[in-house]
C-alpha cells in the first residue's frame, strides 16, 4: 500500500504560478500512473493531469491545457504539477493519486484510482 503526500500549495495572484509535489512512500512508485485532481467548495473532485508508470505518456484535462505540466521522478518517487498562467477558477484543494494500471495506459475518473493524498489548497486571487 502507498501513501502520498502531496505539498507545494498556497496563495498566488492571478498570471502567477505554483509548483505541487506529491511524495510517495509504502510501495513500489513505478509500479503507479500517477494523477492530479481538483475540488473546489460544492463541486465534485474532478480530473486535472495524469501520467503513465514510465513518465512518458501525460493526458491533461482542456481546461489546464497549455497551462499546467506534470511530471515524476520515479529515482525520488515524486510527481510533479507545475502550474502556470494561473486563474481564479483554478482554486481548489489539489489531490495527487495512484492507480495500478499497466505501463502507458491512463484513465481520468477519480473512480480508476487506488490511493489518494489529503490534498493542498491551491487559492488564486482576481
Amino acid at each position: 500500500q502507498v501513501q502520498l503526500v502531496e505539498s507545494g500549495g498556497g496563495l498566488v495572484q492571478a498570471g502567477g504560478s505554483l509548483s505541487l509535489s506529491c511524495a510517495a512512500s509504502g510501495g513500489t512508485f513505478s509500479n503507479y500512473a500517477m494523477g492530479w485532481f481538483r475540488q473546489a467548495p460544492g463541486k465534485e473532485r474532478e480530473f486535472v493531469a495524469t501520467i503513465s508508470r514510465s513518465g512518458t505518456r501525460t493526458t491533461y484535462a482542456d481546461s489546464v491545457k497549455g497551462r499546467f505540466t506534470i511530471s515524476r521522478d520515479n529515482a525520488k518517487n515524486t510527481v510533479y504539477l507545475q502550474m502556470n498562467s494561473l486563474k481564479p477558477e483554478d482554486t481548489a484543494v489539489y489531490y495527487c493519486a495512484a492507480g495500478v494500471f499497466p505501463n502507458l495506459v491512463l484513465y481520468t475518473p477519480p473512480s480508476r484510482y487506488d490511493y489518494w493524498g489529503q490534498g493542498t489548497q491551491v487559492t488564486v486571487s482576481s
